[in-house]
């Protein structure tokens, strides 16, 4: 059962409270009264997620003095004044003391509900952040290097202490950016084999003629510009893991050494008759699922698939991407000495609206963005345009960087500029938008948040 948004109601005038009182519950909200600023101000408590409706002329405090008095003691909680004897004067200084609206009496009901109900949301998500960043700083062991609070992160948490108690081989599919390799590290460095190597290879980053001598190593004269032995990825991976990213891509021939190798626990360098034995664990990482894969040995697909892991996009654990963006932002302010920026409501919600194609790695480098890019919203860089530039930066070896096909950016541009045609052609009226581009409404507000589109701007009213 959802939890009833909260709202406290301060009004020395007992008619005045009881029928807002009475309106705001039958509007669906759990409403707290008092009669006086300072009963309300000894009540509140430090936790309070939801708004308060306060009137300004009261005896003792009035309504600005009390709003003050909340803000310094709670800034986040979203402060509606009504009033009856209001000026331009007045709603101005409100507003710059950080009043969330300026209400004048008298006023339409639905609007003070309408009001509340977004007040509330602002701040359930600013506390829900808020929240989220003092468990990040709570967090050791593989909480603080896997973060999320999502159930798919907790099990996948669970999953891998799970396997790194066993010895096995396992393969490790999930999109591009999510991750694959720092789940890897963790699955070494809580198994057995931590005191040794954790040796990454990406096979589908080394030309075709260089990846046997990379795995395998050669001896001195084995080709031409090989002066000297040189070990290779199996053997300095001994007694280790050996990490081998976009196995997907390996050569064919490549593959049938590989199975020997794990298979025999031995390897041949190049040039060599020798044969030299390897202990390893291999974990292997893919995009496309290897069963039944005709480019991918099934002797060697099973020869690896001991075990399994399925690492969540980023759009299927919501929850964990202000954890996320609050670390990599917090890195960026430090690596790059810039000021701290705090989000938005606004900017939060299009934070956890917007798909994220490129899961953690794009995040990162939103982050980084963010923290830099001190004239743009949020919004501004979340729009496809602004990713093309902004996504092609340099990521770490975990988590790299992104890339945006210029055919999706012409097309969310054109998408754009869609929206903005019908929205002008209505004077922003979203039910017709709504109408003229068949979409719904849902769709439409997480395209328009996706893309900095505010319908104020296009209302002539």
């Amino acid at each position: 059962m959802q939890q009833l948004a909260e709202v406290i109601i301060v009004d020395d005038e007992a008619s005045v409270r009881e029928s807002t009182a009475q309106w705001l519950t039958l509007s669906g909200f759990k409403v707290t009264s008092f009669s006086s600023p300072r009963q309300a101000l000894d009540n509140l408590d430090d936790d309070f997620a939801g708004a308060i409706v306060s009137d300004v002329l009261m005896p003792q405090m009035n309504g600005l003095d009390f709003m003050a008095a909340v803000l310094q003691r709670c800034p986040n909680i979203p402060v509606i004044l009504l009033t009856g004897h209001g000026d331009v004067d007045m709603a101005t200084k409100a507003m710059r003391m950080g009043a969330y609206d300026f209400i004048e009496k008298p006023y339409l009901p639905e609007r003070l509900a309408e009001q509340v109900q977004r007040a509330c949301e602002k701040h359930k998500l600013l506390h829900e952040n808020q929240m989220l960043q003092q468990h990040l700083t709570s967090l050791s062991g593989i909480e603080a290097t896997l973060l999320g609070v999502s159930p798919a992160m907790q099990r996948l948490r669970h999953q891998i202490l799970k396997l790194s108690a066993l010895d096995t081989n396992i393969i490790i599919y999930g999109e591009t950016g999510t991750g694959k390799e720092l789940v890897a590290q963790c699955l070494h460095d809580y198994s057995r084999r931590h005191k040794r190597h954790f040796v990454p290879i990406n096979c589908g980053a080394i030309p075709e003629s260089l990846i046997e001598s990379e795995l395998f190593g050669h001896e001195a004269g084995a080709f031409t510009g090989a002066n000297k032995r040189r070990i290779g990825k199996f053997e300095h991976a001994d007694g280790g893991t050996l990490f081998l990213d976009e196995i997907e891509t390996m050569p064919q021939f490549l593959q049938i050494k590989i199975l020997r190798s794990l298979q025999e626990k031995v390897i041949e360098r190049l040039g060599s008759n020798n044969l030299h034995k390897v202990d390893l664990q291999v974990i292997a990482a893919s995009k496309v699922e290897l069963r039944d894969n005709p480019d991918f040995r099934q002797d060697l697909f099973y020869r690896l698939n001991i075990s399994e892991l399925q690492i969540p996009a980023l759009r299927e654990r919501v929850e964990d991407i202000p954890l996320l963006f609050d670390r990599y932002l917090k890195l960026a302010v430090q690596q790059q000495a810039v000021n701290m920026r705090q989000l938005s409501a606004d900017e939060l919600r299009a934070l956890m609206s917007y798909q994220w194609p490129g899961n953690v790695r794009e995040l990162k480098n939103v982050a980084l963005r963010y923290a830099v890019d001190t004239e743009n919203s949020l919004m501004e860089l979340l729009r496809p345009t602004s990713l093309s530039t902004a996504i092609g930066s340099e990521g770490d070896e975990q988590l790299g960087s992104c890339e945006v096909s210029p055919l999706a950016v012409k097309v969310a541009s054109f998408e754009e500029q869609v929206i903005r045609m019908s929205l002008d052609k209505h004077c922003g009226n979203i039910k017709q938008t709504l109408l003229e581009l068949d979409l719904p409404r849902r769709t439409l507000n997480q395209k328009m948040i996706r893309y900095g589109i505010n319908r104020a701007d296009y209302r002539n009213d």
